[in-house]
């Protein structure tokens, strides 16, 4: 394992970051702010509790996962499109580096900075509502898989991409509806039977529902189905990128 050449990638996607802090860490932080103001303060003011916690605690977990989510998406795809944009990406592919230590190089770093918004805004939400975390090592667990996870899925993105607004896709067309349908803002017990039925479809019920299950050990599905469908999700990634290396898909001109 070339560790110096892992190193260098992380690091330079870290300092990229470091230069543009205002758009990599503020902006999103602020965002998903004004999200738990209106959401929990305007809302929250009509609405006392999900089964017994107070609505504006109970939608931190999903403003977390939403912002988790698009920003590890984001970020990965980026990260990898840019050396494909410039055609830096093939000095890299004939460097003495595998495919995997390039894919641990971009997808650590997008995930290190998804990481570090998460924890930022779960710092902020304590400014606004008391939290107190039923089972703090799940809850890192859960942060970490879904930010490897979704960067994998970005990286995937980012290769598939061949223009700016393919970058954009699928972060503001699938995974912020799916988000926003997968429980962030609710429990999908107050749906109806039929509609809870169909939620169950979306792989994202149960990232929110396990995550949320760490803060207040209540979930709409059991944590176990949770942790088999990150880890299942993040095999399909993997599966997904060895066969784009494998076969130089959107690589080699």
């Amino acid at each position: 394992m070339n560790w110096q050449a892992i190193k260098a990638i992380y690091f330079f996607e870290m300092n990229r970051t470091r230069r543009t802090i205002l758009q990599s860490i503020i902006s999103p932080v602020i965002s998903t702010s004004l999200y738990f103001v209106v959401f929990g303060a305007a809302i929250g003011a009509r609405i006392e509790s999900v089964e017994g916690i107070s609505y504006a605690a109970f939608i931190v977990p999903g403003l977390i996962m939403l912002s988790l989510l698009t920003q590890s998406v984001t970020n990965a795809a980026f990260g990898i499109y840019f050396p494909k944009f410039t055609g830096t990406i093939y000095e890299i592919l004939s460097a003495p580096v595998s495919p995997w230590e390039v894919v641990l190089g971009y997808v650590g770093a997008a995930a290190s900075k998804s990481l570090i918004i998460g924890l930022i805004i779960l710092a902020t939400a304590n400014l606004f509502v008391p939290l107190e975390i039923a089972h703090p090592l799940w809850m890192m667990t859960f942060l970490v898989l879904t930010c490897i996870s979704f960067a994998l899925l970005g990286f995937i993105i980012g290769i598939w991409a061949d223009n700016f607004e393919k970058l954009q896709l699928v972060p503001l067309l699938i995974i912020t509806p799916m988000v926003f349908l997968g429980g962030s803002f609710y429990s999908i017990s107050m749906l109806p039977p039929a509609w809870q039925t169909v939620t169950l479809f979306n792989p994202v019920v149960y990232l929110i529902s396990g995550f949320r299950w760490s803060f207040f050990g209540l979930a709409d599905v059991h944590v176990g189905w949770s942790v088999l469908a990150i880890a299942v999700f993040l095999v399909a990634c993997m599966v997904a990128i060895h066969k784009i290396f494998s076969s130089g898909y959107q690589l080699k001109p």
